[in-house]
């Protein structure tokens, strides 16, 4: 179990806010695949404000029955910026606002956004406090961070200040990278940070984040260091199946194997049919090609089938991927490691790496 203020979730492992892929339809196939809880893709507070009834802009806050529990992910600069956006996407229907301290990538930070507060936290702390002030006392207010800016003694130091702020304001969780801001996504995650943390705060709820690829990844931080549960990032793109093999590995079972070629083409065409539904048919196309990329790493073909979604430029040929790698069944294979994923194929992974928060 995992409590997240008053949300009671069956399972420890949620999916992450992912900038650019954690829209609705990846949040439905997630939920249906096993998934707890799952945060939307950030949103930038001014443009929150801002977003007008538009058919074009419906799926930022877009949430159904189906969606729930689902957190709102919100980023920006100015406090005075953050409870009217807050406000709006409790009334869109978001059960959690999750503040971002933890986002690393360089434009964010240039307009003192996301990282950049843990270099300022009586910013971030105000931040807090407007937005727990601004929500119904039963919406979770929930924050992301990282480790701190760097490895430094006055970092370590703001994270703390704003961490114990932030519990004395009133936040139900925080979910901690375990890299610092200046190392974005290079070297490891250091999981013995969390591990301290959770020492620090044995009664709160910690969740953790970095280098979470698999179900075993997600299963060992929880046992190695500690945490309330861990929130899968990178790790769930192309892969709904780690919520179903991290509770069977949970609850003491082997590890469920991998999905099978006819299995995959179920959850590809469903993704599609829930893409096109909240997209033109042609967007939703160019939407799911870096999907179908990490989809292929589960088919016995992976670079084949890859190749062929890299290739397909609109809906009909995304479509005829599906016929002519997915018409006949064969057992699924595991992913490769992330490390070696990489080197086996570096230009497209890093045309297809999102930014995350």
């Amino acid at each position: 179990m995992l409590s997240i203020g008053p949300l009671k979730l069956d399972l420890p492992v949620v999916q992450a806010a992912l900038s650019g892929y954690s829209d609705w339809p990846m949040r439905a196939v997630a939920k249906r695949m096993g998934a707890p809880y799952t945060i939307a893709e950030v949103m930038i507070d001014n443009f929150v404000n801002s977003l007008k009834n538009r058919e074009r802009t419906k799926h930022f806050l877009m949430v159904t029955d189906d969606d729930h529990p689902v957190g709102g992910q919100l980023m920006g600069a100015d406090p005075d910026q953050f409870p009217s956006a807050a406000k709006r996407l409790v009334e869109a229907g978001f059960d959690v606002i999750d503040i971002n301290f933890g986002c690393p990538v360089k434009k964010v930070l240039g307009r003192c956004r996301g990282g950049f507060h843990l270099s300022q936290p009586e910013i971030a702390i105000e931040i807090i406090r407007r937005v727990r002030d601004a929500v119904p006392d039963d919406v979770p207010v929930t924050v992301k961070m990282r480790r701190g800016i760097d490895d430094s003694a006055q970092s370590r130091a703001q994270f703390y200040e704003i961490l114990e702020h932030g519990f004395a304001e009133g936040i139900a969780a925080a979910t901690v990278h375990g890299r610092t801001v200046q190392q974005r996504y290079i070297g490891p995650s250091n999981w013995n940070f969390l591990k301290e943390l959770c020492d620090e705060f044995p009664n709160r709820t910690i969740l953790g984040s970095g280098d979470l690829f698999t179900a075993e990844d997600c299963v060992r931080m929880i046992r190695e260091t500690g945490v309330s549960g861990v929130t899968a990032a990178r790790g769930a793109i192309g892969n709904p199946w780690i919520f179903s093999q991290a509770r069977a590995l949970l609850a003491g079972q082997p590890l469920p194997p991998p999905p099978s070629v006819f299995e995959q083409r179920e959850v590809l065409a469903e993704h599609f049919q829930l893409a096109e539904s909240v997209y033109s048919v042609q967007r939703a196309a160019k939407l799911l090609r870096k999907f179908g990329m990490r989809y292929a790493e589960w088919h016995p073909q992976r670079e084949r089938v890859r190749d062929a979604f890299i290739q397909s430029r609109n809906a009909e040929m995304w479509s005829q991927v599906l016929v002519d790698w997915y018409a006949d069944d064969a057992p699924g294979i595991p992913p490769l490691p992330e490390g070696e994923r990489a080197s086996a194929h570096q230009p497209a992974t890093q045309a297809a790496m999102p930014e995350l928060p």
